[in-house]
C-alpha cells in the first residue's frame, strides 16, 4: 500500500499557488471591467432601454429626491443589460410578473441586503437603482474571486497535483463565460456554492456541504443536480458498510442519511416553486388561473421556460439557429472530448460507477467521502483495512491491466498512485456524470448558445483542459485562444446589449 495516502488533503495545498489563483481571479475581473467600459464607450448599445426605471407594480415607494451625482448613477444603470435587468427589478420590486419566477431569488436577495446596509449611504449620491446595480456587481465579482480559491482547493484534493490544480484554476479565472461572472448574473453565486459545497464534501464537512449545495439551488435551477454528489457518496459508503464491514443496519442508515441530504438540496428550489404557486394560483378562480396552476404537478419553472423562452426537447433544432450551435460548439466539444477521454481511459470505472476502482482508489475514496472529520490517523487505519491478501491480488491485476495499454496516452506509468491518475481517477467520475447530463440537456433541450455559461462552472472541463495543455501544447494554445476570444467577443457584445449566449 502506498504510504502517500496518509497525507491530509490540506497538506497538498500550496500557499503560493493559492496566492497566484487569487491574483489571477482579481486581475481577470479588472480586465473584464476595463473591456466592458472600453466597448461601451466606443460603441453605441443596441438597446438603450436599460436605464428605464418604472414604478413598482406592488407597494410603490415614494419618489426619492434627485441624486447628487446623477451622471455617475446613470452610467452604472446603463450597463444593466439582458438578465441583469430582471435581477435589479426583482431586488427593487419583487416578483411582479409570472416570467420573473425564472430567476431564482438568491442574487436579488443579496443585492437588496447590500443596498440596505453596506451601500445604503450611496443612495443619496447615485440613486437607489444604481445602488442595487452596484451591489449586484460587487456580490458577483467577490463571489467569483472566492470561487476561484475553492476551485483550486477542490482541484488539489481531487487531482492530487497542485500544479495541475493551479493550471486548471487559472484557466477557470479566464473561462469563456467570464463576462457573466463579472455581470449581475447568477453564475458567480451558483459557482461559489456549487464548487465550495463540493470542496466541503470531499473535506468531510458534510453539514456545511449540504448547506452550500442547497444554496446553489437557490441561485440557479441546475443546483438541484448537486444532490448527485451525496448520492454518489451514500452509494459507496453503503457498499463499504454492507459488503466489506457486513453491517446491514449501518448501510441502511447511510442510505437514509444520504437521501435526507439530497432532499435538503432540493428544498430551496421546491420552496421557491411553492412560493410562486402561492402568489400566482391561490385565491383565484378557475378561469383566472394560469394553465400550469391546473397541472397535476404545478411546476412554474418548467412552464415559464417553455412558454416564454421556447425551451423544450429538440425545439431549438432549426436551420436559423445554426449560428447559435456554432457559438456553443467549442464548449460542447470540450465537454464531449473530456467524457470520451475519461471513458476510454477508465471504462471499468464508468461501467461499475466506481466500484471496480483499484484498492488505493477505494480506500482513499472511502476516506474522502467519509462522514467523519479528517484525522491523520484515520487514513492509516483505513489503509490497514484494505491490506488483505485477496485485495492485494486485485490491486496487482489492476496494475497489470493498466500497464498493458489502458493507461494515459502520454506514457505515464501507474504504480497504484492516485497522484499519477489525476484526471482519470475515480474521484472525477461524479463530475463526469454531471457534466455529461448538463451537456446533453444544453444541446437537446435548452437554447444551445447558453451552453457556454451553463457548463462554465463544471470543474471537470478545466481539469481535462489542464491535462491537454500539458500533453498537447498546440491544443493547449487553442484552448487559451478560445477563452480569450470569447472574453473579447463576450465583453463587446454583451455590454452593448447585443446577443452573445
Amino acid at each position: 500500500m502506498a504510504t502517500g495516502y496518509s497525507k491530509s488533503p490540506l497538506e497538498l495545498l500550496n500557499s503560493s499557488h493559492q496566492s497566484k489563483v487569487l491574483k489571477a481571479a482579481i486581475f481577470s475581473r479588472f480586465v473584464l471591467l476595463i473591456l466592458s467600459i472600453l466597448w461601451r464607450t466606443l460603441l453605441a448599445p443596441y438597446d438603450t432601454s436599460a436605464p428605464l426605471n418604472l414604478t413598482c407594480l406592488h407597494n410603490p415607494s415614494p419618489p426619492l429626491p434627485s441624486p447628487l451625482l446623477p451622471s455617475l448613477g446613470s452610467a452604472i444603470e446603463k450597463v444593466v443589460v439582458w438578465d441583469s435587468v430582471y435581477f435589479v427589478r426583482i431586488a427593487q420590486c419583487g416578483y411582479e410578473y409570472e416570467q420573473f419566477y425564472a430567476f431564482l431569488p438568491l442574487l436579488p436577495a443579496c443585492m437588496f441586503v447590500f443596498s440596505q446596509t453596506v451601500f445604503a449611504p450611496l443612495v443619496p449620491l447615485i440613486g437607489y437603482r444604481a445602488v442595487l446595480a452596484l451591489s449586484g456587481y460587487v456580490v458577483c465579482n467577490v463571489a467569483f474571486i472566492f470561487t476561484a480559491i475553492y476551485f483550486y482547493r477542490l482541484s488539489v484534493i481531487i487531482l492530487k497535483d497542485p500544479t495541475a490544480a493551479l493550471q486548471a484554476s487559472v484557466l477557470f479565472c479566464f473561462n469563456p463565460a467570464s463576462i457573466f461572472y463579472s455581470s449581475i448574473y447568477s453564475e458567480s453565486l451558483y459557482a461559489l456554492f456549487s464548487v465550495g459545497g463540493c470542496y466541503y464534501l470531499v473535506s468531510r464537512a458534510n453539514n456545511i456541504a449540504v448547506l452550500w449545495l442547497a444554496l446553489s439551488g437557490f441561485a440557479r435551477s441546475n443546483g438541484v443536480l448537486n444532490a448527485g454528489y451525496f448520492g454518489f457518496q451514500a452509494m459507496h459508503q453503503a457498499y463499504d458498510a454492507f459488503y466489506l464491514k457486513k453491517r446491514a443496519f449501518l448501510a441502511l442508515w447511510i442510505l437514509i442519511s444520504g437521501a435526507l441530504r439530497c432532499i435538503c438540496i432540493f428544498v430551496p428550489f421546491i420552496t421557491f416553486q411553492a412560493y410562486g404557486y402561492y402568489n400566482m394560483c391561490l385565491g383565484r378562480s378557475s378561469d383566472e388561473m394560469r394553465p400550469w396552476c391546473k397541472a397535476r404537478i404545478p411546476l412554474l419553472y418548467n412552464y415559464i421556460q417553455s412558454h416564454y423562452w421556447g425551451v423544450g426537447f429538440l425545439r431549438y433544432f432549426k436551420f436559423k439557429q445554426l449560428p447559435n450551435f456554432l457559438l456553443a460548439s467549442p464548449i460542447l466539444s470540450l465537454a464531449v472530448c473530456s467524457i470520451i477521454y475519461y471513458v476510454k481511459s477508465r471504462p471499468e470505472i464508468v461501467r461499475s460507477l466506481g466500484f471496480q476502482a483499484s484498492v488505493e482508489e477505494k480506500s482513499s475514496m472511502a476516506v474522502i467521502f467519509s462522514s467523519q472529520k479528517p484525522q491523520r490517523s484515520n487514513d492509516t487505519q483505513f489503509s490497514e483495512k484494505y491490506s488483505s491478501r485477496k485485495q492485494e491480488n486485485h490491486n496487482l491485476k489492476s496494475r497489470k491491466k493498466i500497464s498493458q495499454g489502458k493507461d494515459l496516452a502520454e506514457g505515464r506509468t501507474v504504480h497504484g498512485s492516485l497522484e499519477k491518475l489525476g484526471y482519470t481517477s475515480a474521484f472525477v467520475l461524479p463530475f463526469i456524470l454531471q457534466v455529461g447530463f448538463m451537456a446533453a440537456t444544453a444541446f437537446f433541450v435548452m437554447h444551445v448558445q447558453v451552453a457556454t455559461r451553463f457548463l462554465s462552472a463544471s470543474p471537470s472541463l478545466y481539469w481535462f483542459a489542464s491535462l491537454i495543455m500539458t500533453s498537447h501544447k498546440k491544443w493547449g494554445y487553442m484552448i487559451w485562444v478560445y477563452c480569450f476570444a470569447y472574453i473579447l467577443l463576450g465583453s463587446l457584445l454583451f455590454s452593448n446589449f447585443y446577443p452573445f449566449t
